[in-house]
């Protein structure tokens, strides 16, 4: 009787298994206040953006923090608002301070007539308005412009962050900055898929870079940490069941490279393993020295006497 017991369960737990895997393969989630479901609502990855992600298994030679690059002049677009003025206070010139780009990419310099400013750099416009002001006024004097709001280059972070949206590109952020003003991620992100795309004309190629969060935050490596652009997009996609309980199957290049610490070089710990001559003691080697910002500390007496 006990037998027939035994195997009139085994096909229930043929059964459970086999509901666990449908339930791991369609990719669905336990996050806090959230059932478990087969249709579970969420940001996936398109398969093409995976697999663009996979196919850079190393950090891309761009700007990121500790080399940051200047960028390009900025161009004033619509919606960005310019102070236009004389620079002399007894200037016979009058001009409206303030001046909105209009949709139409001019600004209205009042008797003087619109000018068009909309794709010209801040010198560029300038030029323009100086000569459109002595063209009509003598002794007009230098004209000033300078650019006072910004609203025109900006970057998204979408996907499982607290505040999606767009940002103002200020020039100096990187990826961390710009999640950090998106609110952080939620807790459904997936850490190990996040993206950072560029973009790029409809018929040319796609850039999809991956981005290793874990390593940027806990490590402070900046390999991935890359400098912001004008158009960039930061996705952060929704966490797997899958990816749950499997975490290493999702460790994708360039994350998950082995790490060696700052204080193991400055002991000669990682020395002999990189073919380097011992460090003297008492020193750090020169290879140890920080790349921005402080330097490492002497190793302590203590320190140097431990034995490895």
């Amino acid at each position: 009787m006990e037998k027939l017991s035994t195997d009139y369960k085994q096909p229930t737990h043929l059964c459970c298994v086999f509901g666990i895997a449908i339930l791991l393969l369609s990719g669905c989630s336990l996050t806090p206040g959230r059932s478990l479901t087969l249709f579970p609502e969420g940001h996936r990855l398109l398969d093409s953006a995976m697999a663009m992600r996979q196919a850079a298994p190393d950090p891309l030679p761009l700007p990121r923090e500790l080399d940051k690059s200047l960028l390009s002049p900025y161009v004033v677009e619509p919606g960005d608002v310019l102070l236009v003025q004389p620079a002399e206070f007894d200037s016979p010139v009058r001009l409206p301070a303030d001046q909105p780009v209009l949709q139409d990419g001019t600004i209205n310099l009042g008797r003087y007539g619109h000018v068009v400013v909309a794709g010209r750099t801040v010198a560029e416009i300038a030029d323009s308005v100086r000569s459109t002001v002595q063209s009509q006024t003598k002794d007009a004097g230098p004209i000033i412009v300078r650019l006072v709001n910004r609203v025109s280059k900006v970057y998204y972070v979408l996907g499982e962050v607290n505040a999606p949206g767009s940002f103002p590109v200020q020039g100096r952020e990187t990826v961390l900055d710009a999640i950090i003003a998106a609110g952080g991620l939620t807790d459904r992100a997936s850490r190990r898929n996040i993206i950072l795309s560029r973009p790029t004309a409809p018929e040319g190629c796609r850039i999809v870079i991956p981005i290793c969060y874990r390593e940027i935050v806990q490590l402070g490596d900046t390999s991935t940490n890359y400098q912001i652009a004008p158009g960039d997009r930061i996705f952060v996609p929704t966490r797997t069941l899958l990816e749950e309980l499997c975490p290493k199957k999702f460790e994708c290049p360039p994350c998950g490279r082995p790490q060696v610490p700052c204080t193991a070089i400055g002991l000669g710990c990682a020395r002999a393993v990189h073919g380097l001559a011992p460090a003297e003691p008492g020193k750090l080697p020169a290879e140890a020295a920080p790349m921005a910002g402080g330097a490492l500390r002497e190793p302590r007496s203590t320190e140097m006497n431990a034995s490895p």
